[in-house]
């Protein structure tokens, strides 16, 4: 309830009609940091191929949304390099473990205004759900978990990687979501952990009710996003397994925060990082986030 209607409530409770939410979750919320350490499958400092052609080989698959297959046959066909559809995705993999620390660590310079959004993936023959978390003027993917289910605790995990990411919790802190309960849910959870943010549902595409109206284009933005993911992924036809999903969609998330321009930003990156707006080729960026990325790692580590 807004401030003037809990007044409203205390006043005359008989004039409101109040319903509660109530959940018990079997977890605790320090065990929702993303800690753990998985071992890459490639070694990236002893790859066979350069550093450019790796950088190649991610603009092919990720910038362009191309296939690991058809990114092999265009390496072949095209600069003379052989390297399998396999060696490809386990580059993806490699990059997307240095890159994912680097991504969700980041010092972001955010707005106040967050949308969130859930669209379906293929992994492993089933459907799965990616939510999206997202910086809807800064144009900056906050939030990105895959889960098989579209659950509460996804939610509050996909909630929980944007808070982190918040110097202090403003007072006026809001999402804009679908008219979905779980993310309500998630809401009570966090509140029961002292941290309080509103919750807007955008309900349905043509319901005129008067938060629908006024979140709407927050919403829309937000299902922009999933439409550009899924121009990218469209081609991979899913993923063989739930690891590639995480380490593509991580990949896309480099490249959209970091690589990317966009026209609403006049052209420019979301995230302006000097050491890469000096380059003048993308292979050429992706090495150097990769090197940024691996330079972050050894000073967290030292």
């Amino acid at each position: 309830m807004t401030k003037k209607q809990k007044k409203k409530f205390k006043e005359d409770p008989q004039s409101m009609k109040v319903r509660f939410i109530y959940l018990n979750l079997h977890f605790y919320y320090q065990t929702l940091s993303n800690h753990s350490k998985k071992k890459p499958k490639v070694d990236l400092s002893r790859l066979y191929v350069s550093p450019h052609t790796l950088g190649l080989i991610l603009t092919y698959h990720v910038n362009y949304g191309l296939s690991a297959r058809k990114t092999a046959a265009i390496m072949k066909d095209i600069h003379g390099v052989s390297v399998s559809h396999q060696s490809i995705l386990n580059y993806e993999n490699s990059v997307a473990l240095w890159l994912k620390p680097y991504i969700d660590y980041f010092p972001y310079e955010l707005s106040d205004q967050f949308c969130g959004d859930e669209t379906y993936i293929r992994v492993n023959g089933r459907w799965h759900y990616l939510f999206f978390f997202f910086d809807a003027v800064k144009k900056v993917i906050l939030s990105y978990p895959v889960s098989p289910n579209r659950d509460t605790a996804t939610a509050i995990r996909a909630i929980d990687e944007v808070l982190v990411k918040l110097k202090e919790i403003p007072e006026n802190l809001q999402f804009v979501v679908d008219g979905n309960p779980i993310y309500l849910l998630a809401q009570h959870f966090f509140a029961e952990n002292h941290i309080s943010f509103d919750v807007k549902q955008v309900i349905g595409l043509t319901k005129e009710d008067d938060v629908s109206r006024e979140y709407r284009p927050l919403k829309q933005i937000i299902e922009r996003l999933n439409r550009t993911f899924k121009g990218n992924y469209r081609s991979t036809h899913g993923f063989g397994s739930e690891q590639g999903s995480v380490s593509f969609v991580t990949l896309f998330v480099a490249y959209f925060n970091f690589l990317r321009p966009h026209s609403s930003l006049e052209g420019k990156v979301p995230v302006t990082i000097p050491e890469l707006e000096k380059l003048p080729t993308m292979p050429a960026r992706w090495t150097a986030l990769i090197g940024l990325a691996h330079d972050w790692i050894q000073q967290q580590s030292a």
